[in-house]
């Protein structure tokens, strides 16, 4: 049992791995075909990105300030600043560790019961997969029912439910959360529910901003509705087992956004990675080792 228990952390991460290498592998293949980007440095292009990075802030301090009242309606109550933090803190695990492991470390250090904490956590992904549904319902409404989103959150949707059953079906340890989960995804069934929908549908909004003022400072003019089917496609990209910080997903439904729009990709792809990824794993980094990381003597 325990040969078994340890091949499958082995075998996720196996496929974490292949996914990612398998992206990588048709990008540099595609790169390799384009010219080289011009990335411009003028005053006006860093001050285009450093709006980005400030809407960006203003729109994961939302995102504590969301998973801080969930906290406080789990009965986990925790001061602001402990929310915030470890919201930095996920980011960090996320982007530098397989599988998400930023939300597991957010359980883990949140402290109180793990099973009410995995609880806000997939709160959390059920908000914004429904904010981002109607994202894409608003993009399709605009552009068309033809529009190119269609297939990826069918695709999209059908993947998270396959993956769901196996998880149900292979993983027996799920079935003891499930109970805690379900009664915190009962939460969002209120008014209360309904406010922090509200607020998933700001922070969203805002990160589609984010990915328009880097469009803006490389030249890449996305609009309104291209701006919100870059972002929303990009993150049901997350969707797919990949390596640390998403790599070759990420990249590849950049590019992918990119081309069904006729926009140039390859510079945006760069410098959005270095806005979204960078500077939030610096700052998530800082907050565990200032907080959280203990040497023993």
């Amino acid at each position: 049992m325990a040969i078994v228990e340890s091949a499958r952390p082995r075998r996720l991460g196996l496929l974490h791995a292949g996914t990612s290498l398998a992206a990588l592998g048709a990008i540099a293949w595609w790169a390799s075909r384009q010219r080289m980007p011009h990335i411009p440095l003028d005053a006006g292009a860093l001050a285009r990105l450093a709006a980005a990075l400030g809407i960006y802030a203003v729109a994961t301090a939302l995102r504590g300030e969301r998973w801080h009242r969930i906290l406080d309606s789990s009965g986990i109550c925790r001061p602001r600043r402990t929310s915030y933090g470890l919201t930095l803190v996920g980011y960090m695990g996320n982007n530098t560790l397989p599988a998400r492991a930023g939300d597991v470390m957010r359980v883990m250090l949140v402290g109180g019961s793990r099973r009410s904490a995995l609880a806000t956590v997939v709160a959390e992904r059920v908000l914004d997969a429904a904010a981002l549904a109607l994202i894409f319902g608003v993009v399709v409404l605009e552009r068309g029912l033809s529009f190119g989103p269609l297939p990826y959150v069918a695709a999209a949707g059908a993947a998270v439910v396959v993956a769901a059953a196996v998880v149900w079906r292979f993983v027996p340890r799920v079935h003891a959360y499930a109970g805690p989960v379900l009664s915190g995804l009962r939460a969002l069934l209120s008014w209360q529910g309904l406010a922090l929908y509200a607020l998933s549908l700001v922070v969203w909004a805002l990160e589609a901003l984010v990915y328009a003022a880097v469009g803006a400072a490389v030249g890449v003019h996305l609009g309104l509705t291209g701006a919100l089917y870059v972002m929303a496609l990009t993150n049901l990209s997350a969707l797919v087992p990949a390596a640390p910080g998403y790599v070759g997903t990420f990249d590849a439904a950049v590019l992918l956004a990119l081309r069904s729009l006729r926009l140039p990709a390859l510079g945006y792809l760069l410098v959005l990675r270095f806005v979204l990824f960078v500077p939030i794993t610096i700052a998530g980094f800082a907050v565990f080792v200032a907080r959280y990381a203990r040497r023993r003597r």
